[in-house]
């Protein structure tokens, strides 16, 4: 949601607009075999479920530019002062158990601009295959680039996607965590500091992935999700997360 401020000579007035940026991996899954189910963050602050149950009826759950306060700072909690449960440490549980939990970059994912989505040194990065920065972690990359992937990785991820990939604008910085269950499926350029852009990794029964770039404008141009690959990339996803490819 933004708010503007307009002014005509003497006169001005404000207006509030929404703005969705699901609309390119709603269509990308479209006739597929996942039941896409999108909650604006503004939603998510009370629909995201406050119990394990609740949590269960998802196979996979995708966060995508919502920082930690919304699932934090409850109304309950934000003006009423009343405790509710903890949805950080719940989706760590979830996905200790067998859930596939993905995190994908923006303004307020991972760290953020100015530090401000605040998952570093939260449950939740404790269960993603990639450390947090503690400040703005933005990589504005105005001139794009195209992610490099390893010729050798044959991940079903990757399965489809052959050739170059087109341009991205933009991403976190994050660091890889060094595990054995940790793989890096692509990267930035090493002219472009070489940082993760796909990285996979487990976390008990669960499986955990970070794309480190946007699913929609501004980081990532039309040409990316007009892109067939585009489709196939989010569908082999969401496959590998819930262990059906």
């Amino acid at each position: 949601m933004s708010t503007a401020s307009h002014f005509k000579g003497f006169d001005q007035f404000g207006s509030v607009t929404f703005h969705s940026g699901a609309a390119p991996l709603i269509k990308a899954l479209s006739g597929s075999d996942f039941e896409l189910i999108h909650m604006p963050a503004h939603e998510a602050v009370e629909k995201l479920p406050f119990d394990l149950d609740g949590l269960n009826a998802y196979d996979a759950i995708l966060l995508s530019d919502i920082g930690a306060n919304s699932l934090l700072l409850h109304p309950d909690v934000w003006l009423n002062g009343k405790p509710v449960a903890n949805r950080l440490k719940l989706l760590k549980a979830w996905t200790e158990g067998g859930g596939g939990l993905a995190m994908i970059g923006g303004y307020l994912s991972f760290q953020g601009i100015d530090g401000r989505a605040r998952w570093h040194r939260t449950p939740v990065e404790e269960v993603l295959p990639v450390e947090c920065l503690p400040n703005d972690d933005r990589l504005e990359i105005p001139n794009g680039f195209s992610a490099v992937i390893n010729p050798k990785n044959s991940h079903p991820i990757l399965k489809g996607l052959e050739g170059k990939w087109p341009i991205l604008l933009g991403a976190n910085e994050v660091k890889v965590k060094k595990a054995d269950n940790v793989e890096v499926l692509a990267r930035l350029p090493e002219d472009e500091g070489g940082h993760p852009l796909l990285v996979t990794g487990s976390y008990g029964k669960g499986r955990t992935l970070a794309w480190t770039s946007d699913i929609s404008p501004h980081w990532l141009p039309a040409s990316f999700y007009e892109w067939p690959g585009y489709a196939t990339l989010w569908r082999n996803v969401l496959a590998w997360l819930t262990k059906k490819g």
